[in-house]
């Protein structure tokens, strides 16, 4: 696996390296050696997968307050997806600023999200599947979110929003 890192500290674009031959392709996804030699938490403790009708479809701008805070690997294993971070710790050097990435099963590309930042992705395609691993259980009390489109991120979604939650549209602007 490549590690790419990131303009916001600690936050790594993955990329698998296959091995091909006349079979195809084999490549190693997780390897927890990998991710501690690179000084990132490797402990995964739930595996979560999203499915999404409609392009345009967001979902975000979540995280998991203390003390259940939790890292993200995230995968798209179907359609195509903009998935975006934003860099909440007040300590962070990258406090505020966002970035996003495309992923897509044929980019085979993962994104290692810390703990600290908010994560959220719109679909580029119908039918656009979203596989996380996720190194805390969910805690539903300590689960929290920023607006999507809130002015101190100025996310540059790529695509009119054509499906959000109640509950996401309802997140209030960071203080």
């Amino acid at each position: 696996m490549k590690f790419v890192p990131l303009k916001l500290s600690g936050a790594y674009l993955i990329e698998p390296e296959p091995i091909v031959d006349e079979r195809g392709s084999f490549a190693r996804l997780f390897c927890t050696k990998q991710f501690q030699e690179k000084g990132l938490n490797s402990h995964l403790e739930q595996c979560s997968f999203s499915f999404n009708h409609k392009r345009g479809t967001l979902r975000g701008m979540h995280f998991q307050k203390e003390p259940h805070p939790e890292i993200k690997l995230v995968r798209c294993t179907r359609g195509q997806i903009y998935d975006v971070i934003i860099d909440l710790r007040p300590d962070s050097p990258t406090f505020k600023q966002w970035e996003g990435v495309i992923l897509s099963p044929e980019n085979r590309h993962m994104l290692y999200i810390p703990e600290g930042f908010a994560h959220g992705f719109q679909t580029l395609e119908d039918h656009s599947e979203v596989f996380y691993q996720i190194s805390a259980s969910y805690v539903p009390e300590c689960a929290s979110g920023v607006r999507w489109n809130d002015p101190a991120f100025g996310i540059a979604w790529p695509t009119h929003v054509s499906v959000i939650s109640v509950k996401d549209q309802q997140y209030v602007d960071l203080k």
